[in-house]
Order: C-alpha cells, then sequence, then structure tokens
C-alpha cells in the first residue's frame, strides 16, 4: 500500500493523495535538509509540476507533508483528525499533547481564503475546554497569512494563536518551540481521540 498507509498516517481509500505524495519521494526518510522550512519547500517545489491538481489534493498531499516532517524531527507521539473530549463536532487535523499547555493544535491549508474563519472557531472551542491550549494555521500563502496576524493582532480573531507560513524561518521556530514540551499520549480520559496516532514505536517498526 506504500509507506505512508505502513506508518499509519493514511488508510482507507486517499489512495490518490498518498500515491502523489509518494511519487515526489518514494521514502521521505531519506530526503536531507537542514531546516524544517527546507523540507516544506523540497516537496511543495516538486508537488508543483504534478498535473491535474486541485484544492483538495493539494490539501492532503500539504498535511502528509507536514506528518513526515514531524516524524523526522522526531516530534512524537502526535495525533491525526483528532476529536478532542468535550469539544463536539470538531476534527482537528494535526494535534500533540503536551504536560505544560495541554493540546497543541495544528490546521494544515495550502490557502486561506474565509477558511481562517474555521480554524478560528476550532481554536476558540478547544480553548473553551483547555484553556493553556495554543492554536497554530500553517499555510503556504503569504499574503493571507499577513492578514489574518493582522486581524489577531486587532482582536479580531481571537482563538488562533498565529499564522505561520510553512516555508518561513517562523516555521522552523514553532518546531523549535513544539520541541521545548514534554510531548505525551493523550491522557487516561482520552482526551484526544483520532483515526491514526504516530508514535515512535510504530516509525521504528517499519
Amino acid at each position: 500500500m506504500g509507506l505512508l498507509h505502513d506508518l499509519d498516517i493514511v488508510s482507507g481509500s486517499d489512495n490518490k493523495a498518498s500515491s502523489v505524495f509518494e511519487s515526489l519521494e518514494p521514502d521521505f526518510r531519506k530526503v536531507s535538509y537542514k531546516k524544517p522550512n527546507e523540507y516544506i519547500n523540497y516537496f511543495w517545489s516538486k508537488f508543483q509540476n504534478i498535473p491535474d491538481s486541485n484544492n483538495n489534493l493539494n490539501g492532503k498531499v500539504f498535511e502528509y507533508i507536514l506528518s513526515t516532517l514531524f516524524i523526522r524531527e522526531k516530534l512524537l507521539p502526535f495525533f491525526i483528525e483528532a476529536k478532542v473530549a468535550f469539544v463536539p463536532n470538531v476534527i482537528y487535523d494535526m494535534m500533540f499533547y503536551t504536560t505544560e499547555r495541554g493540546p497543541i493544535c495544528i490546521s494544515a491549508k495550502t490557502s486561506l481564503r474565509e477558511r481562517y474563519k474555521q480554524a478560528d472557531l476550532e481554536a476558540i472551542a478547544l480553548k473553551y475546554v483547555h484553556r493553556k491550549s495554543l492554536c497554530y494555521l500553517i499555510t503556504l500563502n503569504s499574503i493571507e497569512a499577513d492578514s489574518v496576524n493582522e486581524k489577531i493582532k486587532k482582536g479580531d480573531v481571537i482563538g488562533l494563536d498565529k499564522v505561520i507560513l510553512a516555508d518561513s524561518a517562523d516555521f522552523n521556530m514553532l518546531i523549535k518551540d513544539i520541541r521545548s514540551y514534554n510531548l505525551i499520549d493523550s491522557p487516561n480520559i482520552q482526551v484526544i481521540q483520532a483515526n491514526h496516532v504516530i508514535t515512535e514505536e510504530k516509525i521504528n517498526k517499519v
């Protein structure tokens, strides 16, 4: 089925996006890079040469790039398509759980348009339950990122902590910040439920 299936990053019928990602580089673990944003740039630049892409394919491939980067950076465990206890009707793109702040939410959008509003509402819902949680929106559109960050500064967007460009130095700092926390599995009360849980043990088995 492919490396992404073996690592439980993807399962089921999502074969097109995973096949496209693996066509860019059969084994992401062998890609050389010095900084996280260079890894993002490497894959996204190669993906731009893929014909017949669409918004859904763009989004899924972007999520796979981020997920595989987290593995390369040993930011484990992390959760994909995550549901959080007491936060109904929300599925978060990706999430970490820390002893210091509880959940750290990562929303991945190649472009924002009005979709940042949904990410903000989801962040508000999370922070209503987990007051110390952090919520980041990762994108590839610099103009839209600057616009939403201005709204955050003005208080018009109150749930998101920051919009971060995946190909920027700010993204490298985000990875460094996440690494500074103690990443753990979700507590016994099942604060996080996810379709896929990527752990170091699972990675080492492949």
